[in-house]
């Protein structure tokens, strides 16, 4: 038998104890070409859609293969499930002995050498006067203990809560983390015994940020390994771009600030000259917020070259500074962390070819710099060593996986193959997709009141239960402010203005617990919500998700694009779209019973030359533009 029969006969054994009599034709396809690709060392494309069971269809053949293979994911949700229900039924179920571990950042493991400082004197550290003295005076017996018996450091191992403010004052970063090596308590690193975990494990599963980082340090944290799954692999063009990239802002050297007083006297000149700088680098940001720069020109390359200097300056002073042992960690820390942002520094004045900076705003403003394609660093430093699954629910545009392949680097179509499952769910029956051409064009003014009266129509046919995903904070609060007292239903918010919350976890329970609630967010709720049965009967999409046309990183991509011969709208705004849209509308059908509709506020889906496209990326709900089905399909509910 060869290996991938041998796969899906292991495959269906296993889900045999799962669930007998539900459709599997789709999970053993995937199953089959996985442990095909891996045996003949191609690259594969799997669409997965919603319900496949994908996880397993990976797993199973991953294991079979004897091939050291690395599980990234998007959501820490699919990192849960992997670690908590699919790798433990396996071992219980597949008959195969197997090690399996996950990997986290590590910002999730407890740091021993900065319990220890806070132990010794917890005030010299900026970050901790944050916490209330009471707080620290609670907690830090029961860490102390627990430390010493903690078998993976984890926070999420703690036998007792604790304040977010406390747990981050007492872990560190990839940036300031000086090496097992270097650190006092190196040899009992939480962080660094996960690591050799990792190292010795058969399957190991991480998030796609850390990966990607792996790469960047050429196999540093993972080692070697024959083959990689990427699940949710949409997301890999952004995450590779982000990680490959760099961010700086005043926040950085204002943390720098505060770290340096730990080590420095108080009234030492380097703490008042690296807080200075955090406010001179803000201030040659603000004017350019939200644009493309040349960190080489005007103000902000005199606010770079100053930063360059008073880092090496203060590099200089660290490095010939004798302290006491109680102090060396820090030290330490706060030497590695400069070291890094001094090379970054020298990075900027001569931008690398093919990159792009801008400054962008919001919460907290930044310079950031992004490979506008990221393609030939994934060839180089991805393809080139190792087996790769991509897989995901929304990899296609238009039915093609070209575009997906074609923008994490798979360029050649002999380079992978590609394979489409469909899902099992009975879409035609389950679902209805709407788009009321009777509103105005998104970009009339008269649109927004017009898409608020039709969603306020479609809650009330719904009864409540409604998922309503904006492409704007705008639309948003607009909707909030119009609907949220109209009826009794809770209106769940995401965002401040109206009384809502930010936190995504605590909306979401919420949003669970009261079955007729409605939940209005933006794109943060667009991918990896999972609300299964009556809580959710209605999404409701304001806007095909276009991103801005001034972006600076989608313009620099289409123009890219543009000067390669291709359309920078086909190449890179309408796939870009498509999956963002076709996540949306993923979030009502999860189950073979769930029953709902999809509700698109944007004619364009109807009416557009390109509307072809995207309706082949989604799910294939039966469509109208009738607002009376609509309602009557509702009211059947």
């Amino acid at each position: 038998m060869n290996p991938a029969d041998h796969a899906t006969e292991s495959l269906d054994k296993v889900v045999a104890q799962l669930s007998a009599g539900e459709e599997r034709s789709g999970q053993r396809e995937m199953c089959h070409a996985v442990a095909t690709a891996l045996e003949q060392e191609r690259h594969l494309l799997v669409e997965a859609g919603t319900g496949v069971g994908k996880s397993l269809a990976y797993l199973v053949p991953a294991v079979l293969s004897g091939k050291r293979t690395v599980i990234a994911t998007a959501t820490k949700a699919l990192q849960d499930q992997l670690v908590t229900k699919d790798v433990p039924f396996l071992h219980e179920h597949l008959g195969v002995p197997f090690d399996a571990t996950v990997l986290k950042g590590r910002s999730n493991y407890l740091c021993k050498a900065r319990l220890a400082e806070t132990v010794a004197d917890g005030t010299k550290d900026s970050q901790l006067r944050l916490v209330p003295a009471t707080t620290i005076e609670r907690s830090l017996p029961a860490l102390t203990e627990w430390a010493t018996s903690a078998e993976f450091g984890e926070r999420s191992d703690l036998p007792v809560d604790i304040s977010t403010l406390l747990w981050d004052a007492l872990t560190v970063g990839p940036a300031e983390c000086p090496g097992a090596k270097r650190c006092p308590h190196g040899e009992a690193c939480f962080a660094e015994l996960a690591r050799e975990r990792a190292l010795a494990a058969d399957i190991v599963i991480v998030n796609a940020h850390l990966y990607c980082l792996d790469l960047v340090l050429d196999g540093a944290l993972l080692g070697e390994h024959d083959a990689v799954v990427i699940d949710e692999a949409h997301t890999l063009e952004e995450t590779a771009a982000s990680v490959f990239g760099l961010t700086i802002g005043p926040g950085r050297f204002s943390w720098l600030a505060s770290q340096l007083r730990g080590v420095l006297v108080r009234d030492a000149k380097e703490i008042e000259a690296t807080e200075r700088l955090a406010s001179a680098f803000g201030r040659a940001l603000e004017p350019l917020s939200g644009r493309r720069v040349q960190p080489d020109e005007g103000s902000l390359a005199t606010a770079v070259t100053t930063a360059s200097q008073v880092v090496a300056s203060v590099l200089t002073t660290l490095r010939n500074l004798k302290v006491t042992d109680s102090t060396e960690s820090r030290r330490l820390r706060v030497l590695q962390a400069l070291d890094g942002l001094a090379r970054e520094l020298e990075t900027l004045p001569a931008l690398p070819s093919g990159h792009v900076a801008w400054v962008e705003g919001g919460g907290s403003i930044t310079l950031r710099v992004a490979p506008v394609d990221v393609g030939p660093l994934l060839t180089e430093r991805l393809f080139a060593h190792r087996t790769a699954i991509l897989t995901s629910a929304t990899l296609s545009v238009g039915g093609e996986v070209r575009s997906t392949a074609f923008s994490v680097g798979l360029r050649d179509r002999d380079d992978y193959t590609a394979l489409r499952v469909a899902s099992p769910f009975d879409y035609q029956h389950q679902g209805l997709l709407y788009c009321p051409t009777h509103l105005p064009e998104p970009r009339d003014d008269a649109f927004l009141d017009a898409a608020i009266d039709e969603l306020a129509g479609l809650i009330e046919a719904a009864g409540g239960r409604t998922l309503a995903l904006f492409t704007s904070y705008r639309a948003l609060d607009a909707a909030a402010e119009a609907l949220r007292e109209r009826w009794d239903w809770k209106v769940l918010v995401q965002d401040t203005t109206f009384g809502g919350g930010t936190d995504r976890a605590q909306l979401l329970a919420e949003f669970l617990d009261d079955e007729q609630a409605c939940l209005f967010a933006t794109m943060a709720f667009w991918q990896g919500v999972d609300v299964p049965g009556d809580s959710l009967r209605l999404v409701v999409i304001d806007k095909l998700p276009f991103g801005r046309p001034d972006e600076p990183l989608t313009q620099a991509r289409r123009e890219a694009a543009e000067a390669d011969g291709r359309s920078g709208f086909e190449t890179v705004d309408l796939p870009r779209a498509a999956r963002l849209l076709a996540q949306g509308a993923g979030r009502l059908i999860r189950t073979t019973t769930d029953r709902g509709v999809v509700a698109v506020l944007d004619r364009r889906l109807a009416t557009a030359r390109y509307r072809a496209a995207i309706l082949r990326s989604l799910p294939p709900l039966r469509r109208t533009v009738d607002p009376d089905e609509v309602r009557e399909f509702l009211a059947s509910l």
